[in-house]
């Protein structure tokens, strides 16, 4: 689980202004942060299908924000793939 430090931090890496929360970045970025924690936990746990349910659930609405990102500005989307470090 992330915890709200670790939501701020990530979210001042990726953030547009000062008092941004809620943009495709920094949801992206939190996203991210909560799938890469969540597959440590099932690599360990491999019978935990309430998990990975929540895990698939997360990675397509990550991959909806980048689709939503990518479509609106392609220079954002890259920019946030080459800072998350995505692709």
């Amino acid at each position: 689980m992330v915890t709200t430090k670790q939501k701020h931090n990530i979210i001042k890496k990726v953030q547009i202004h000062a008092t941004d929360t809620g943009s495709p970045e920094a949801q992206v970025a939190v996203l991210s942060k909560s799938i890469d924690e969540l597959a440590l936990h099932l690599k360990k746990n491999r019978k935990d299908n309430h998990s990975r349910r929540g895990l698939l659930q997360m990675v397509a609405n990550r991959r909806t924000h980048l689709n939503y990102l990518k479509r609106k500005s392609k220079d954002r989307y890259e920019t946030l793939v080459k800072k998350i470090g995505l692709k």
